[in-house]
């Protein structure tokens, strides 16, 4: 059974970065990157998608699976050990933190690894829909990040589909108006989910429409290596009609399910599955415990954030090993709730004083930093 300061669960920027940051701190992270855990290869989403062409230094744009090899190599060139195993069971219940590799996590199973600190970085995937053509065309006309995808040059100018009837799908549908010719929003129900303003603002907006009671049921393309989708089936679900109609861009708005199996009931969830950290930090509930990248965060969900976020679960994770458990030092997991977080703290002349305006307190001298 081996140990170590810290391990870090992940394989994308934000696990990534915490391990660069982690490992030129010579804290020796251990990073599980899993095999194909959540059924993701490892480097996470972003070794499903093409080009990637906002993320910073890369003018001409970069692969997705090219970046990731990138951040791997650079977790490896500072030390960090990177084991290509799935953990599949966690035990947060006391320090060291206990965890297990999948077939042999059973219960007389000794545990493959233990550490003082743990760093979450197991993400979320998109969810599908498993139409008919969609493996042929995913990442080849559909997508899941408008945001991520939708500057690319086989949108522009071109008929696009969102499907989803929440904020997501609103705000993806306009964000496409800029570069498609036009975008139509496929609704299953007979309105939309989103926000009453949100919704104004899409029924309102010149280049989108609506149709609602209406889903899709096959996506076609060309029929030749990295064809491309050219046309959508969709049918009405009150009258049972079926149409094909020309689309170049498939966009899913249905929602992302966070990696969150291993500290369910462990650690403090919201009502969606994200792991609830404090704001501002990579705290969670228990201490010890930090989390960063797409299954704590909810609303951005980019590359980009996420390596920003495992940055600063490293900084915190290391902040927390070199001062260990002293009791006078402030130990901000406690206070994150459900839906009510206590006010920030700071250190003035020795004493630790809330703020009543609730802002972040500022790090303790850092090393890093």
């Amino acid at each position: 059974m081996a140990h170590s300061k810290v391990v870090i669960i992940g394989s994308g920027p934000g696990a990534h970065t915490a391990a660069i940051y982690l490992s030129r701190a010579e804290l020796k992270p251990v990073l599980y990157e899993g095999m194909l855990a959540n059924g993701t290869a490892a480097g996470g989403q972003l070794t499903t998608t093409t080009d990637v062409e906002n993320f910073p230094g890369f003018p001409d744009g970069v692969g997705g699976q090219a970046l990731m090899e990138s951040m791997r190599k650079q977790s490896e060139r500072f030390g960090t050990e990177i084991i290509t195993e799935t953990i599949s069971k966690l035990d947060l219940s006391s320090r060291p933190f206990k965890m297990w590799t999948e077939w042999n996590d059973g219960p007389d199973n000794a545990p493959a690894h233990t550490a003082d600190a743990v760093i979450i970085a197991t993400g979320a995937n998109a969810r599908r829909l498993n139409l008919p053509g969609e493996e042929t065309y995913w990442q080849n006309g559909i997508s899941a990040c408008a945001v991520c995808d939708g500057a690319v040059p086989i949108f522009r100018n071109k008929p696009l589909y969102v499907i989803g009837g929440g904020d997501s799908a609103a705000e993806e549908a306009m964000f496409l108006a800029k570069y498609g010719s036009r975008v139509t929003v496929l609704v299953r129900r007979d309105k939309l989910r989103a926000s009453k303003a949100m919704a104004n603002r899409l029924l309102a907006h010149p280049k989108c429409d609506v149709r609602f009671n209406t889903v899709a049921t096959e996506v076609i393309g060309e029929n030749k290596p990295n064809g491309l989708m050219t046309h959508l089936r969709i049918q009405n679900r009150v009258s049972g009609q079926e149409e094909i109609v020309d689309a170049n861009g498939l966009f899913y708005a249905v929602g992302h399910d966070p990696a969150n199996a291993l500290v369910k009931g462990q650690v403090k969830l919201d009502e969606d599955g994200y792991i609830i950290t404090q704001p501002g930090t990579s705290y969670t509930s228990v201490e010890g415990v930090f989390a960063c990248g797409d299954v704590q965060d909810k609303r951005y969900r980019q590359a980009i954030t996420s390596a920003g976020s495992g940055c600063i679960a490293a900084l915190e994770a290391e902040k927390f090993i070199s001062e260990g458990d002293s009791p006078d030092e402030q130990k901000p997991n406690a206070s994150v709730e459900h839906s009510v977080v206590e006010p920030a703290a700071q250190e003035v002349n020795g004493e630790v004083k809330k703020d009543p305006k609730g802002a972040t307190a500022e790090y303790k001298s850092n090393p890093l930093l």
